[in-house]
């Protein structure tokens, strides 16, 4: 285990606009469609925060697949209740939709790009939340809404369309206070973190490890954009071809 892993998740804004959108799912008025999406490119923290929030809600959660039927979904989404799948797929629907109507906890389903272009899985997915009127939170990559715009009945039933927020520095901040424990990293470098993930939790994450690693090997307390110096960081990029001239 890396010894700087987060023993907690970092309070970002992400965390806190999927927080908002869920409560505003659980005490919509009568009548107001119970479905939102939440999106973003990837990297943006989308997973760790809906994960958050799922926690905080006991909302149910299940990761899609792109090799997954619509029984499939079915199956890991009864899994997820604790009730073991069994008959048919018109029954495994109805026991989901019981489920939801009986536990009132709403239902997360990540990585819905998979479902979205397909037409069968988009009605099956609508199925489960006409038949329990439960808050349902569909989250996906930064075309999700476009693609979801070709399914009319569907998209109308959309409450929220929450797009993702690219990490700031204070989120920079709070991200550092998790990943290097004891360690103070300069606001300029991560002012430089922020400015080299182009919005990406993730590479932001990336380097605050690599400087962690770096600071306990050369006994840092702290560490500052001039002290990192010319050492390399993270930006998602490919590492460039060396021309036939360079050294190996």
């Amino acid at each position: 285990m890396n010894p700087c892993a987060p023993n907690r998740i970092a309070a970002i804004s992400s965390l806190d606009l999927v927080a908002v959108v869920m409560e505003k799912l659980l005490h919509r008025q009568d009548g107001l469609p119970g479905l939102a999406v939440y999106y973003g490119p990837s990297g943006w923290g989308k997973t760790t925060a809906t994960l958050a929030v799922a926690n905080r809600t006991r909302a149910y959660y299940v990761q899609l697949r792109s090799s997954w039927a619509r029984k499939d979904l079915l199956e890991k989404i009864l899994q997820e209740m604790g009730i073991r799948p069994v008959g048919r797929t018109t029954q495994l629907l109805d026991q989901i939709c019981e489920q939801l109507v009986a536990s009132r906890r709403p239902l997360v389903l990540d990585e819905f790009d998979y479902a979205a272009t397909r037409d069968v899985m988009i009605e099956l997915v609508r199925d489960i939340y006409e038949g329990s009127q439960s808050s349902l939170l569909l989250v996906g990559e930064e075309r999700l809404p476009h693609k979801l715009k070709r399914h009319e009945r569907f998209h109308g039933r959309v409450l929220s369309w929450l797009p993702a927020a690219p990490v700031s520095h204070d989120d920079a901040r709070r991200l550092a206070d998790s990943y290097c424990p004891d360690i103070r990293v300069a606001d300029d470098l991560l002012a430089q973190l922020v400015a080299l993930a182009h919005g990406s939790v993730r590479r932001v994450s990336v380097n605050l490890v690599n400087v962690y690693d770096t600071a306990l090997v050369e006994g840092w307390d702290e560490v500052d954009r001039a002290q990192w110096g010319e050492r390399p960081l993270y930006t998602g990029d490919a590492p460039r071809r060396r021309g036939r001239g360079e050294a190996g």
